[in-house]
């Protein structure tokens, strides 16, 4: 019982972790399912922020239909045990989902806000000559918010928000395992 707890207990956290990082997973999909991912003007198709938020629907589809990553088999051991390590598999592929959710989410969210202030400076018009200055810093704005989507950001603000709320992390994955987990599911 090295936990200082019972195996069982412990493991009960375990699995209520797992439900929550999932429901967090969850909720990051369905928002990522809603995002609006071409524009009303065929013109615009291939403008960057577009490219973005089609290439973030993709993304969002290949993390809900990958498959779960077991890694190595369960050592042999007490049932407590095996359970302990189960779960904790569970937990990692749970939060990697998440976290690769997350960042395709703010990155979706990014883009969004790059098309909204476009439909705000063209106002139903093509780009003239006049729009050029404006269009160009949402362009590089778009580029700087994206610049700024670390994987260590995203990691310690998932973290922040599930110590606020009062979540039971002391097993959380670190990121070197969750992004040790996320380049050997591709």
């Amino acid at each position: 019982m090295a936990d200082g707890r019972g195996d069982s207990s412990v493991n009960d956290f375990r699995a209520v972790r797992i439900a929550e990082i999932m429901n967090d997973f969850r909720t990051l999909q369905y928002y990522i399912s809603q995002t609006k991912a071409n524009p009303t003007r065929l013109e615009e198709y291939y403008e960057e922020g577009y490219v973005i938020l089609r290439q973030c629907v993709a993304d969002g589809q290949a993390v809900l239909s990958s498959n779960f990553n077991a890694g190595d088999p369960v050592a042999s051991g007490a049932i407590g045990e095996r359970e302990k390590e189960q779960l904790q598999r569970i937990m990692l592929d749970a939060s990697a989902r998440r976290f690769q959710a997350q960042k395709i989410y703010l990155r979706a969210m990014a883009a969004t806000r790059w098309a909204n202030s476009r439909a705000v400076i063209l106002q139903g018009q093509k780009p003239q000559a006049g729009h050029f200055p404006s269009l160009q810093a949402t362009s590089e704005g778009l580029r700087a918010e994206l610049a700024a989507i670390s994987d260590q950001k995203i990691h310690s603000d998932l973290l922040t928000v599930d110590y606020h709320a009062g979540r039971w992390i002391q097993e959380d994955p670190p990121l070197s395992a969750i992004l040790n987990w996320v380049y050997s599911s591709r």
